[in-house]
C-alpha cells in the first residue's frame, strides 16, 4: 500500500471509530430496513458514464466552491444527460467531501431512478451500511488497501443490502485479485464492476496508457469501467474501443461550464466508435 493510501485508511479508520459511537450498526440497520430498493445502473447504449461529484482534487486542488453550483442542480442535470450512476466523495480531509453530499445527491437521484455511489476509502462494512442508509445504491472499494477476507466482508455487505460494487484496480495484480472475488459472486455478477484507475498514487498524476494496457486484462463477465484521465470525447471513444462499457468522469465535469453538454459529447464519441 502506497503511503497516499495508507494514510487516507488510517483516516477512514478513525472516522469509522467515531461514527459507530455515535450510531451503532444495529441502528443504522434500522434505518436501512424501511428504505425501498435504491436504483439499479441506468444503462443505455453500449457505453455509459459515472458521474462524478468532487470538490476538491489532491492532484488538482479546488474543484468547485461550496458556493458555486448547488449539489442538487448538478446531480439532476447528471441525471439528466443520460448518466449511468452518479459518484459522490465523502472523504472530508483531502477531497472536502462528507456523508451529507452523498444524502443530499441520493434524495435528488432516487426519483430519477438513477443512483448515488459512494466514494470514499472504505475501510469497514459498517461504511457500507452508512453508504446504504444514506441512500446510495453503490459503493466503490478499492482492492490493493484491505486484505482479502475484509474485501469480501464489504462486497458481501454490499450484495446483501442491494448496492452494485466497482472494484477498483490500479495494476495486474488488482486485476488478478478481482477475478477471484468476481468469481467467488457468480449469481451477482451484475452488480459487480471492475474500474482500472489510471492515476499513479505516488506522484498523483495520470499515467498515459495504462488504461489501454489494462483493458485486456479485465474480467469478461463484468462491467469495465475507467478512472480517471477521461476528459474528452475523443477520451470516451478510444475508452469504449479498447473494450470498457463505462468510464467513471470527475474532474473535467466539475470545471466545464455545462457538464451536461459534454456528458452529452462523451456518449455520443464513445457510442459512434462502437457502431
Amino acid at each position: 500500500m502506497t503511503d497516499f493510501l495508507h494514510d487516507m485508511a488510517v483516516m477512514s479508520r478513525q472516522r469509522v471509530d467515531v461514527a459507530t459511537g455515535a450510531m451503532p450498526a444495529v441502528e443504522l440497520l434500522a434505518r436501512i430496513k424501511d428504505l425501498a430498493a435504491p436504483p439499479s445502473l441506468r444503462l443505455g447504449g453500449g457505453f455509459d458514464l459515472i458521474a462524478e461529484v468532487k470538490l476538491r482534487s489532491p492532484a488538482v486542488g479546488l474543484l468547485q466552491s461550496t458556493t458555486s453550483t448547488p449539489a442538487t442542480d448538478r446531480v439532476v442535470a447528471y441525471a439528466g444527460a443520460g448518466v449511468a450512476a452518479v459518484s459522490v466523495l465523502t472523504e472530508p480531509t483531502r477531497f472536502d467531501g462528507s456523508m451529507s453530499d452523498l444524502t443530499t445527491a441520493a434524495d435528488a437521484l432516487t426519483p430519477l431512478a438513477v443512483p448515488a455511489m459512494r466514494k470514499d476509502f472504505l475501510v469497514d462494512p459498517y461504511q457500507v451500511l452508512e453508504a446504504r442508509a444514506s441512500g446510495a445504491g453503490g459503493v466503490l472499494v478499492i482492492l490493493r488497501m484491505l486484505p482479502r477476507a475484509i474485501l469480501e466482508q464489504l462486497i458481501d455487505t454490499a450484495l446483501e443490502h442491494g448496492l452494485f460494487v466497482l472494484l477498483e484496480a490500479f495494476d495486474e495484480a488488482d486485476i488478478e485479485l478481482a477475478e477471484i472475488l468476481v468469481t467467488a459472486q457468480a449469481s451477482s455478477r451484475h452488480k459487480l464492476l471492475v474500474g482500472v484507475n489510471c492515476r499513479d498514487l505516488v506522484s498523483l498524476q495520470v499515467v498515459p496508457g495504462r488504461l489501454e494496457l489494462l483493458a485486456p486484462r479485465l474480467p469478461s463477465s463484468v462491467l469495465r469501467v475507467a478512472e480517471s484521465g477521461v476528459a474528452t470525447p475523443q477520451d470516451a471513444a478510444r475508452m469504449a474501443a479498447v473494450g470498457y462499457q463505462l468510464a467513471l468522469v470527475g474532474s473535467a465535469l466539475m470545471v466545464h461550464r455545462d457538464p451536461a453538454i459534454l456528458i452529452g459529447a462523451m456518449l455520443t464519441a464513445a457510442r459512434r466508435a462502437l457502431a
